[in-house]
């Protein structure tokens, strides 16, 4: 098995690996520390202190605080409990009209606005874009992600979870 180092590494993550060196580091078998050092590259790169259980999303980390578990923006605005849908604390910009979607395709390139609206998610905190939802109408928001973090550590990665005592 090949080991990637950490600069291998952070290059994945920042996108700036090409095709033929990408390829067999995401197909290949995982390193057994992997996990850890994505972790500690993502920690890094932060400026707060909580330690990162779990990368969510792009920006987004679950997050242990004063024993609880929340997802945290890379700019430390925190959505609160895990389990619940963090898109609901965010600022949402819908393109719902055919000038709005306009913006973003050229004519006849985008989508109908009677039947389809982009819902934007946007932290609060830095504005970054965070997420985007192309559903029907009046649909309700989307919870992309739940992950059992317990088991994932558990039968994963075979230890606990830093924040489990």
């Amino acid at each position: 098995m090949v080991q990637h180092d950490k600069k291998t590494l952070e290059r994945m993550i920042d996108g700036d690996l090409p095709w033929d060196e990408l390829k067999p580091i995401i197909s290949g078998r995982k390193d057994p520390n992997r996990f850890d050092i994505i972790l500690e590259i993502l920690q890094e790169r932060v400026s707060w202190n909580e330690k990162i259980l779990l990368p969510l999303h792009e920006h987004l980390y679950v997050v242990s605080k004063e024993g609880q578990r929340i997802v945290k923006c890379d700019c430390g605005y925190e959505f609160g409990d895990y389990r619940e849908n963090w898109k609901h604390k965010c600022r949402v910009r819908v393109r719902d009209t055919e000038e709005s979607i306009g913006e973003l395709y050229p004519k006849y390139m985008g989508s109908d606005p009677d039947w389809e609206e982009l819902r934007e998610y946007i932290c609060p905190g830095c504005l970054s874009l965070l997420d985007v939802e192309a559903v029907p109408p009046g649909y309700p928001t989307i919870f992309n992600f739940l992950p059992d973090i317990d088991a994932f550590y558990e039968k994963w990665l075979g230890r606990k979870a830093p924040d489990k005592k």
